[in-house]
């Protein structure tokens, strides 16, 4: 009879264990997407002109070299997202300003945006459509 409760304290205990590295698991799991995905906002080229007329803010471009020889939005920072170094440049930028990020289509300013919000930044803003769509308005 002492062995059947000793058993069974065991088999209890080990499913309580089990359930809640479950809970744990599960919490983890669905919090951290709907994190990032609200960490930054896709504007229209009318709201990101818009959002550029605000203080303090940095209009960040994205893309490569070539790409930017093409033409660029007036005032941008070029960042190349595709060099090596590109994660320590973030580093280097302030997190406390706001960052409107665009790109050739908005694929990799998405991805830069991401990244920055993953670093520490909150007041990112992607250029749907990217240089394509502003050139287009």
């Amino acid at each position: 009879m002492k062995k059947t409760i000793v058993l069974a304290a065991f088999l209890l205990a080990g499913i309580a264990s089990c359930t809640s590295q479950s809970a744990d698991k599960k919490t983890e799991t669905n919090t951290s997407p709907t994190t990032q995905a609200a960490a930054f906002q896709d504007l229209t080229v009318a709201e990101f002109k818009q959002k550029m007329t605000e203080t303090g803010v940095v209009v960040l471009d994205v893309r490569t070299p070539e790409e930017i020889a093409g033409g660029k939005v007036e005032g941008a920072t070029e960042l190349d997202f595709r060099s090596p170094g590109f994660a320590a440049q973030l580093d280097k930028l302030d997190k406390s300003k706001t960052y409107l990020v665009y790109c050739r289509s908005g694929n990799r300013s998405g991805k830069a945006c991401q990244l920055m919000t993953e670093k520490g930044f909150t007041k990112l803003y992607n250029l749907a459509g990217g240089y394509t769509a502003w050139t287009k308005e």
